[in-house]
């Protein structure tokens, strides 16, 4: 494995630095994010569901959008700067918020940031391997951003460890953001033609039907896979402290960068299916086991574990897969549609979790959720890979 890793060109390495850097700003502020709604800004689940789900949506959105023009254009570079110069800059001004309105507008800014550069940098990895390549490349690209998810946290924790305010801690983010920002000047647009050039198209006309059925049960699947800072919200009310909270999530992305490649580069040669499959079913069981409240410190550290390898086993599985199913010179657009459809629905899927959570109760909130990715893991197993004279027979 070691020998096809550094045998991929150095637009991936230098896209994964990327994603490294900009991961360990964004991933220093996520895990603070509800401690500080609910301690500084005295928002409660609702606002924080509500917050997530327009952030994620609006990403969404734009990530069609700039797939699209990506495969009109044949251009990625100025989508990915222009990205990660919104993220960079947006960020560190959630210190200065002076209400939970105002965080989001600033989510609003930073996932418009990813929403713009996230289709292009996955056409630019798709079109910059060949297509057995193509597992192994992801895998290593969700993997670096995962190290940085790992980084991130520890330092919000050593931070937190020496009383540094929560307020202080987000201007820090704005210097791994400038980084990020000078490395992404330095990508390349690859040699030559990258395919037919299309017209604009915002409909799902020319991608196969297996992609449409894939896409269709992913947004299924993402109505259940709500903010992940309800996991952090949930463990902290089982008896987690405040300042091993981002230790937490740090264990969490560090087992997704060790597995990630790994399980990544096996479906190069397993199929991706597989993976996606057996993955869907442990998140169902973690969200399902997640609604009950006598769950000890411990057995919570081996579900966020399950977590981790369900992280690994499809970050970069599902856009391998993505890649595979679409034909060339669409590649933009596929990416934008599979954006499209399991980002939009994080809308309502936070904002149903954070009422049912707040209304009812947490174990409310994640038994839907987890049986959601059950119906989605049917409708994978047994439907989606079907091949279409077989569902035009059931039919």
């Amino acid at each position: 494995m070691f020998a096809a890793l550094f045998s991929l060109p150095r637009t991936v390495w230098l896209i994964g630095l990327i994603s490294f850097v900009n991961d360990t700003a964004s991933e220093m502020l996520y895990p603070l994010m509800p401690l500080y709604l609910a301690s500084v800004l005295m928002a409660g689940p609702k606002a924080l569901g509500l917050i997530e789900g327009i952030a994620e949506a609006t990403s969404s959105i734009f990530k069609l959008v700039s797939g699209v023009i990506v495969d009109r254009t044949k251009k990625t570079k100025p989508w990915i700067v222009m990205g990660y110069l919104l993220a960079g800059l947006g960020r560190p001004l959630v210190a200065i918020a002076s209400s939970w309105a105002w965080v989001l507008c600033i989510r609003f800014t930073d996932r418009l940031g990813k929403g713009l550069r996230s289709s292009p940098r996955d056409a630019l990895l798709a079109e910059s391997v060949a297509a057995n390549q193509r597992g192994i490349t992801f895998g290593l690209h969700r993997s670096m951003d995962n190290a940085g998810a790992v980084v991130g946290p520890l330092l919000a924790a050593f931070l937190l460890s020496i009383q540094i305010p929560l307020r202080d801690i987000f201007l820090w983010a704005i210097i791994p953001g400038l980084i990020t920002v000078g490395l992404a000047l330095c990508l390349k647009e690859p040699p030559g033609e990258r395919g037919i050039v299309q017209p604009f198209s915002w409909s799902l006309e020319g991608l196969p039907s297996q992609f449409k059925r894939y896409i269709l049960v992913a947004g299924i699947f993402a109505l259940a896979n709500s903010s992940d800072m309800f996991l952090l919200l949930r463990a902290r009310e089982l008896g987690v402290p405040q300042a091993q909270i981002p230790l937490l999530w740090a264990a969490i992305s560090l087992i997704t960068t060790v597995f990630g490649t790994p399980l990544s580069a096996l479906s190069d040669r397993f199929g991706r299916k597989h993976f996606i499959s057996l993955a869907w079913s442990a998140f169902a069981f973690f969200y399902i086991a997640m609604s009950y409240s006598g769950i000890s410190i411990w057995m919570l550290c081996a579900l966020f574990g399950v977590y981790g390898l369900f992280k690994a086993a499809t970050e970069g599985v599902e856009k391998a897969l993505v890649a595979d199913m679409a034909p060339r010179g669409m590649a933009g657009t596929a990416f934008g549609w599979f954006n499209l459809i399991s980002g939009v629905m994080l809308l309502p899927a936070s904002f149903i979790f954070g009422w049912l959570y707040e209304d009812l109760g947490p174990s409310y909130a994640f038994l839907f959720s987890g049986s959601c990715a059950a119906s989605a893991f049917l409708l994978l197993a047994f439907w989606v890979f079907k091949s279409d004279h077989e569902n035009q027979i059931r039919i």
